[in-house]
């Protein structure tokens, strides 16, 4: 992981921390801002952030909830926006190139619905499309149930089975696992059920006008999320780029790969 300093804002509900770096050879340079995955942290974005730090400033943050960020009390999408916006003013960043992953993708777009002059690009890794109608009722209905199934498993089977469904190579289940270190039982199934409902509640029709592209894994197998970016790429015409030997956390599995395509998206912008 390269040097980065560690930062935080606070609200009432609870302290944010993120990470910054700039280049070393100063002036202005376009910002990048990496928003993880649920029950991740800021290091599931560590081959990004040594790609990229030698030529934009690169942020990453631990989310509401997540990592460093605990405790923390209500971890809403609409309070995690309001984090980043205080992120944000407190580095005088007024344009950047968001890239979330999975729920880092929800937590760009609900932050598009409310500062889309902000965005200058939009990187999806494995997440899903703000829209209604992406989702049935049956797709609504087992989102809401994740909570109370998680907890019918004991706590460290239900870290191995997540680590073994989000990456297919060992560093990015190890990388996984080690987020998932810290978390207790009844804090990991909360935080899971608080996140898919949450985004369900979040969830609205959202026309997108910064430039985008896809990313996913071609063994994603969290849910339905390689259905779901087939059918966001068919209705928006986003290119969609499949990566081979990743899963959900492609980024992780093939940073290679993931960068590469990073890199020309924002090449041309």
């Amino acid at each position: 992981m390269i040097d980065m300093t560690e930062k935080y804002v606070e609200s009432l509900n609870g302290r944010t921390c993120y990470w910054i770096s700039r280049p070393k050879s100063g002036g202005a340079a376009r910002c990048l801002v990496f928003l993880h995955g649920m029950t991740a942290d800021h290091t599931l974005f560590e081959k990004q952030l040594e790609f990229f730090s030698a030529d934009f400033t690169v942020l990453a943050w631990d989310a509401p909830a997540h990592g460093r960020s605990r405790p923390y009390r209500d971890p809403a999408y609409a309070n995690a926006v309001g984090e980043l916006e205080r992120i944000l003013a407190a580095e005088n960043i007024t344009r950047a190139v968001f890239i979330g992953q999975s729920m880092g993708g929800f937590h760009t777009q609900s932050f598009l619905t409310r500062h889309p002059e902000t965005v200058e690009g939009f990187v999806g890794i494995d997440t899903c499309p703000y829209g209604e109608g992406y989702y049935s009722r049956s797709d609504r209905w087992w989102l809401r149930q994740v909570g109370w199934m998680s907890r019918l498993f004991p706590l460290r089977i239900l870290k191995r089975s997540i680590a073994k469904a989000a990456a297919v190579t060992g560093y990015a289940r190890k990388n996984m696992l080690r987020a998932l270190a810290p978390y207790g039982k009844e804090e990991l199934c909360r935080l899971m059920g608080l996140g898919f409902a949450g985004f369900l509640e979040e969830n609205r029709d959202l026309r997108i006008t910064c430039p985008v592209v896809l990313i996913a894994g071609e063994r994603d197998g969290i849910g339905k999320a390689r259905q779901y970016n087939r059918a966001w790429h068919e209705h928006t015409g986003f290119p969609l780029y499949w990566v081979k030997q990743a899963g959900h956390n492609a980024n992780c599995d093939n940073p290679v790969e993931v960068n590469r395509i990073i890199a020309e998206f924002i090449a041309g912008l």
